[in-house]
């Protein structure tokens, strides 16, 4: 059986071609309105000048829906009531279970996407910002590749730049092999430098040379970086496992990759005449900005803004990117604004290629302010990481990080708390998991019993009704975070499914009914727990048989 539709999306189709407005359909208020709701009959009255229920009684006479709903009911001053018939919810649930995509509507046209997150900086340690681009592109890389998209991850990682000549003088200084460091120590020596940077004027002046010689191809910089690039590689995989992400070294394109373009790019700019010469410095005026883009410095440099329009133009032209994706600090949704902008005027993003910014709110701890350890210092990932896992099982602590990050919404900042994210009770991802694990306990014990379950065919009571009803709009749900790229609209509907399935658990008992009442509940209970994992999935959660 193909995929539905799901029932609300078939039921607007319909009242919206008859009608040729927005229905806005709703879920019923009361059991006793139906399923759904509409007021279209109201707005409709105002603009014809005639009584409300009057033109609902027209919309009811002409509108072709009995092959979905019971007869339709006309309530209070106009409003339609839509209420389901139950063979058709049983038919939608039935057609989830022999889906093997659980409900998911594959991509009407298949898109290739990049999506630029993580990006950590070589020689320091992730920290708690990188918990959030990480989770959340993450999530964008499950859900576009599960509806049929390809998908190419971008770890833009900082290994190039300024920094690595206050680096690599350090490591000089100290006669450090720096292939032996750990991130830690990488770390720490990074603080040292910096310090010194800014106390020390001959250091300094020596770090800023060093960065001409860095660039400059000086074999002996070089080969202290590539010894900083490799032994920071190791801990952001291991970083990656734990957070449970796709992420591999395959997906690393940092900036030092596009060194070489950036002379090319800029005399393009130059020649072409999207970019002049003003003050010193190469820039691109970009309407509506109130500054422009540097893409040359005075002193011939290049900052991010150069290094962001030659990944745009390697992206389109090489990739052959589609559809653009950045995951990154809300506050940098200016610089983005103004990138995205230039790479149109230079003809690098062509207007059917859609890019996109998505930025995000702070981690902050308890006290309202950014989250710091125990003793005051920056949290590193590690350690936030650490303290959820103080207080749940490592799978349990990582649903409770990644649905706090992913169920508000993303540009709001949330607060860590790691007692109360870990609970089974409340809006949680460990609720969700437990909810999974229920549904598992229960078809596992109906197997031991050696009872069978195909199809979903009786649903007398309301809340196996609104299960079923739930259950049909989970495609729907996917393809609006794919397109919205708001995922915390899959964590509302999974915490409302798991929370029907609560209801139906309290009322509906499955192993103790008889006949084909029993063997319809635990079909739903199955159509239950493939939709829960699946959705847990896309969120980058565990699914756990057990709890």
């Amino acid at each position: 059986m193909a995929p539905m539709q799901s029932l609300p999306a078939l039921l607007d189709a319909r009242l919206r071609d008859l009608t040729g407005v927005d229905p806005e359909m709703r879920p019923a208020t009361k059991p006793q309105f139906g399923h759904f709701q509409s007021n279209v009959a109201l707005r409709l009255a105002k603009q014809e000048g005639r009584p409300p229920r009057e033109v609902a009684a027209d919309i009811v006479e002409k509108l072709d829906v009995a092959d979905l709903c019971e007869p339709l009911e006309i309530a209070g001053p106009g409003f339609i009531n839509f209420r389901m018939r139950s063979d058709v919810l049983a038919e939608s649930a039935t057609g989830l279970l022999e889906d093997p995509h659980s409900g998911i509507n594959p991509a009407a046209y298949p898109q290739r996407v990049v999506i630029d997150y993580s990006a950590p900086n070589v020689a320091k340690q992730m920290h708690v910002g990188h918990l959030r681009t990480t989770i959340i592109g993450d999530c964008f890389n499950r859900v576009l590749s599960t509806i049929g998209h390809t998908v190419i991850a971008q770890n833009h990682i900082g290994d190039w730049g300024t920094q690595f000549g206050m680096l690599i003088e350090q490591v000089l200084d100290e006669g450090i092999d720096a292939s032996q460091l750990t991130l830690a120590e990488a770390d720490a020596l990074y603080k040292r430098a910096a310090s010194r940077f800014k106390e020390d004027e001959d250091f300094a002046t020596r770090a800023r040379a060093r960065v001409a010689v860095f660039q400059g191809g000086d074999e002996e910089s070089l080969n202290i970086w590539r010894q900083l690039v490799e032994i920071s590689k190791p801990a952001f995989n291991e970083a990656y496992r734990r957070l449970g992400v796709l992420l591999t070294d395959d997906d690393l394109a940092g900036e030092s990759t596009y060194n070489d373009d950036l002379p090319v790019l800029v005399k393009e700019l130059e020649e072409s005449g999207v970019a002049v010469v003003d003050d010193g410095a190469l820039c691109v005026f970009v309407d509506g900005f109130d500054a422009p883009l540097i893409v040359r410095k005075r002193d011939g440099g290049y900052g991010y803004a150069t290094t962001d329009l030659a990944a745009i133009r390697r992206r389109v032209q090489e990739i052959e990117a589609d559809r653009l994706i950045y995951v990154t600090d809300a506050r940098q949704a200016g610089h983005f604004a103004q990138v995205f902008a230039a790479a149109r005027k230079a003809g690098f993003l062509p207007e059917d290629v859609t890019a996109q910014h998505v930025g995000y709110g702070m981690v902050l701890g308890q006290d309202g302010r950014p989250f710091k350890t125990r003793d005051g210092s920056a949290a590193s990932l590690e350690s936030l990481l650490d303290a959820a896992e103080e207080e749940a099982a490592p799978n349990v602590a990582l649903a409770a990080i990644k649905y706090a990050d992913l169920s508000s919404g993303l540009q709001k900042d949330y607060t860590f708390d790691a007692e109360r994210m870990v609970k089974t009770t409340g809006n949680t991802g460990p609720y969700l998991q437990y909810a999974h694990a229920r549904a598992s306990n229960i078809l596992r014990n109906a197997e031991a019993q050696d009872l069978h379950w195909g199809a979903v065919t009786v649903l007398e009571e309301p809340v196996e009704q609104q299960l079923a009803l739930q259950l049909s709009g989970f495609g729907d749900v996917v393809d609006e975070v794919a397109h919205e790229l708001q995922p915390h609209k899959l964590c509302t509907y999974l915490y409302e499914l798991a929370s029907t399935a609560a209801s139906f658990y309290e009322t509906c008992p499955a192993l103790k009914a008889e006949g084909d009442v029993r063997a319809s509940r635990l079909a739903l209970w199955a159509a239950v727990k493939q939709v829960l994992a699946k959705g847990l999935y896309l969120l980058g959660i565990d699914a756990p048989e057990r709890m």
